[in-house]
């Protein structure tokens, strides 16, 4: 996989406004953000899409999303967001490292795009 900004700001080579942290996961606002809240969730672990991931990132794509339903309810929004994971640039991906859009804080249509 190549060098990222995501992979970046883990090392804390670029600044962001993280908002949560742990031993496998950076939680952060997105510089462009799309709701009143939109954060991204990011592995440590560099794993360029989604597609990308295997039997042994199992127990890390869970932790995403349990992530992703703590960082919701504390910022508000637990019980309405979107989560959001493009996997490839013809939907949306322009960051080859696996990362989750948290999105809430005003109304979404169906279906999305």
């Amino acid at each position: 996989m190549t060098e990222t900004i995501f992979a970046k700001i883990i090392r804390r080579e670029i600044p962001a406004d993280v908002v949560y942290e742990d031993d496998r996961c950076l939680a952060f606002r997105d510089v462009n953000p799309q709701a009143p809240v939109h954060i991204l969730v990011v592995p440590k672990q560099p794993i360029a899409r989604l597609i990308d991931a295997g039997e042994n990132d199992e127990a890390l794509l869970g932790h995403l999303l349990l992530v992703a339903n703590q960082v919701a309810a504390d910022h508000g929004i637990g019980e309405a967001f979107r989560v959001v994971v493009n996997n490839g640039a013809g939907v949306g991906q322009s960051v080859f490292h696996l990362h989750l859009h948290i999105l809430g804080g005003r109304s979404f249509t169906w279906p999305p795009g």
